[in-house]
């Protein structure tokens, strides 16, 4: 990024209080910020899935409200962060109104500052930027943990294909709710 650019800031909970898949097409090309110790890291978002809600079979919410869920529940613009395969974190961002339980999953980033790391998948992207249970329900609001609009936009084109690793949700499987952005090399799987 040049020094020029301008300061980044969080985007408006306006922004989450939308459609999940038109933040999830949105949420392409903005710069997730994560500031540990003084030390800003950012990524650009190049990869991201929808799960629409209660009624979606792939997603966590499906199975109701439960400790593990009570943040998707909750109001947009939060992080939903929980382990998958008992080794990884993963990050949802909360959208739509409070009690949907509707959210986007960040797929993948391609690093743009002090950030170390493959990046492409959930669980690298999360290990890469220190995000853990402890952003569980975290405000994306906050001056630590937020995504922002970058410095200069960027024209791309978005390519859409069923999500990764839900076959157990039936149609819910094939339809076409992972977005990422054409030819870009931290897309997790093409």
């Amino acid at each position: 990024m040049p020094a020029s650019t301008p300061a980044l800031r969080p985007l408006p909970r306006s922004f989450y209080a939308r459609d999940t898949q038109i933040v999830a097409r949105e949420l392409l090309g903005m710069y997730l910020v994560h500031i540990v110790d003084g030390v800003e890291q950012v990524g650009r978002i190049v990869e991201t899935e929808a799960y629409l809600g209660e009624h979606d079979r792939a997603a966590h919410s499906s199975r109701g409200r439960t400790a593990r869920t009570e943040a998707m529940f909750g109001p947009p613009g939060h992080a939903y962060v929980y382990m998958i395969y008992g080794i990884h974190y993963s990050m949802n961002v909360v959208t739509e109104r409070e009690g949907h339980a509707s959210g986007v999953l960040l797929r993948a980033i391609e690093p743009v500052r002090n950030i170390e790391g493959r990046c492409s998948g959930p669980g690298l992207l999360c290990r890469a930027l220190g995000i853990d249970r402890r952003h569980y329900g975290h405000d994306l609001l906050s001056a630590d943990l937020y995504i922002s609009l970058p410095g200069r936009p960027e024209r791309f084109t978005i390519v859409r294909r069923p999500r990764v690793g839900v076959h157990y949700a039936g149609v819910w499987a094939r339809r076409l709710l992972r977005f990422y952005i054409k030819g870009n090399p931290h897309v997790s799987r093409r």
